[in-house]
């Protein structure tokens, strides 16, 4: 890249970095203190403003940079990952959205604990939150560090490790700092950006073509080397038994893994009432499904524009294929055209990383404050401290899991996004949604069947990983050097999601304890009318 890109690269994200300090400190000012407003805000946003900046905090790294770049590269398997993340809203909104907001006050441990003893059920959701935390953090942490290197021209693990620290201290500032309120203004300004680059992109792209889609997809298909097969099922998930299973377990994992993500279900904490959170998902749905939509274009865009060849040789794994594409659709290197349309898509791809990463971390952290600091706290007698003490260690909390993404984001440098998110929805739907599913919707349901469902899904998803073809045996893998691939899959939700169902009813079926019917009423009322949400 030359030099007129990194300088003007850098100054647009430069300015987002400011304008999103500024509302940060604004915000820090402005606050109670309270974990009420730490944690959701005040529950003072709108439908709308929440819409979007679930927007913000859903469409990550992973969409932005790696699904373009798997569909640069394996064409129709690619859609894939757009159709799951897409259709994993309607579990949300027809399932979660109204009843987790009526029966939570701030975590996905609010809604469980509330029918079960809380000790043990607090502790479990609280851990498999902050796994499932880390996991979607690495893979951010992962896009700003394949962002930098192309961004900077140095693919040095040097440059790559500094963006990363650089990244993660800010998620910190911002958490730490402004809580939820800020956290929510910075995702909301980050999905204008990102939709309007998007659109943007997508109106050149077709211009590029004369408004011919069928041109589009026959060049995508001719320079991608694979001919019609890149326009059909099986090029990456066809191949074998194995492949197609692999494709079914994504599935699984991408369609059920949004209503079990820890950041996802606290932004319905935000909004002043059941009714907002649904409309909120509403609005989500219709802007997200419109980003979806122009992904589609922009990766087959890639494919035609770039080629598998260039965006290969820039990152394997495909995830520049954005910013290589708007460089080439403004004029190519060296064009003013194509170095400021390059500049405004690396700066808006440093803002979807620095938004969810901030979303992320909150989410984590109030897991770790309000779930295991609080509920140790209460066991041990302590009642000194507070909320306010709880708010203080979930500042604690943002900079120890930031690190941890630090590391663990450098380790993985070289995989792409898409598929560590994916990883990540597998673990939550293993580990989170089947405790959630019962304990809204199963009267018999035991603090026994809570605590196994949560480990049932979580170690089991967590173990597959590190047995599968992702950390050993092959050439991409984190390892590439040893080999104990035992499990042949690389996501493993086809066998940990059922486990974690599987665990939850096992559990409730062999404890010896009274499931509590007064509890199940109230909570089956208070999640249908709201009556007493956000009081407790």
């Amino acid at each position: 890249m030359t030099g007129d890109h990194q300088t003007l690269a850098l100054l647009l994200f430069s300015g987002f970095v400011a304008v999103t300090l500024g509302i940060t400190t604004w915000v820090s000012r402005r606050r109670r203190g309270s974990a009420e407003e730490f944690y959701t805000g005040g529950r003072l946003f709108s439908p709308m403003e929440n819409g979007f900046a679930i927007t913000g905090d859903y469409i990550s790294a992973a969409s932005f940079l790696g699904v373009t770049g798997l569909i640069a590269l394996y064409g129709y398997d690619g859609l894939l990952y757009v159709v799951g993340f897409l259709v994993a809203w309607l579990v949300v909104l027809f399932l979660v959205a109204e009843l987790v907001r009526n029966c939570g006050r701030f975590t996905l441990a609010d809604v469980v604990a509330a029918r079960m003893s809380e000790r043990p059920v607090r502790i479990a959701v609280g851990t498999s939150s902050v796994v499932v935390s880390v996991l979607y953090l690495v893979a951010q942490m992962v896009g700003a560090g394949s962002l930098v290197a192309l961004l900077l021209g140095r693919t040095s693990g040097a440059a790559r490790a500094w963006t990363v620290i650089g990244v993660g201290a800010l998620m910190v500032i911002y958490v730490s700092l402004g809580g939820m309120r800020a956290t929510t203004w910075i995702q909301i300004v980050k999905a204008v950006l990102l939709l309007g680059g998007t659109i943007a992109l997508t109106v050149l792209l077709l211009l590029r073509f004369h408004g011919d889609v069928d041109q589009l997809l026959v060049t995508a298909a001719r320079r991608s080397g694979h001919g019609d097969a890149f326009l059909a099922p099986g090029l990456k998930y066809g191949g074998n038994w194995t492949a197609r299973l692999d494709f079914i377990s994504l599935g699984l994992a991408l369609v059920l893994g949004t209503a079990g993500l820890p950041h996802i279900l606290s932004r319905f904490y935000t909004v002043p009432t059941a009714r907002a959170a649904r409309r909120s998902a509403v609005w989500a749905i219709g802007l997200i499904g419109g980003f979806y939509l122009l992904t589609i274009v922009l990766g087959f865009g890639a494919a035609a524009v770039v080629g598998p060849g260039a965006l290969r040789s820039s990152n394997a794994a495909g995830n520049t294929a954005m910013p290589l594409l708007a460089l080439d659709l403004g004029g190519g290197a060296g064009s003013t055209g194509g170095t400021v349309l390059f500049a405004v898509v690396a700066a808006v791809a440093f803002a979807t990383i620095l938004a969810v990463v901030a979303g992320i971390t909150l989410a984590s952290s109030a897991s770790v404050a309000h779930d295991l600091y609080a509920c140790l706290r209460r066991s041990r007698g302590g009642q000194k401290g507070g909320v306010r003490g709880e708010v203080v260690v979930a500042r604690f909390a943002a900079v120890g899991i930031g690190v941890m993404a630090i590391a663990l984001g450098l380790l993985a440098r070289d995989l792409n996004v898409a598929y560590l998110v994916g990883v990540a929805f597998a673990v939550a739907a293993s580990a989170n949604l089947p405790v959630l599913m019962y304990s809204l919707f199963w009267r018999g349901f035991t603090t026994r069947g809570a605590v196994w469902a949560v480990y049932g899904g979580l170690v089991p998803a967590l173990g597959l990983v590190l047995l599968s073809p992702v950390v050993s045996g092959c050439r991409g893998s984190l390892f590439p050097g040893v080999d104990f691939q035992y499990f042949p899959l690389q996501n493993p939700g086809i066998v940990s999601i059922p486990l974690g169902f599987l665990a939850g009813w096992l559990g409730t079926v062999t404890s010896d304890e009274t499931p509590d019917e007064a509890k199940y009423a109230e909570t089956e009322v208070r999640s249908l009318t709201g009556a007493g949400a956000g009081a407790a």
